[in-house]
């Protein structure tokens, strides 16, 4: 089985996970903040459909034993 996959899904999708738990951000990844303009301009990259890049997730191993 493959480590890791790369997929593409929606924001939408995304968020709702986080909200249920089913995947969260690696804690590697949550030292690093941001600036409100940057946060402003990813924000806007997505209302605009443009390609933002990689987000890292792991999927809970709780939900999927």
């Amino acid at each position: 089985m493959a480590k890791y996959s790369v997929n593409n899904h929606s924001v939408e999708n995304i968020i709702s996970w986080i909200n249920s738990g089913e995947i969260a951000i690696p804690e590697m990844q949550r030292p690093f903040v941001w600036e409100a303009s940057k946060v402003r301009d990813l924000m806007d990259s997505l209302y605009k459909g443009y390609p933002v890049g990689y987000i890292i997730i792991w999927k809970n191993p709780i939900l999927h034993t």
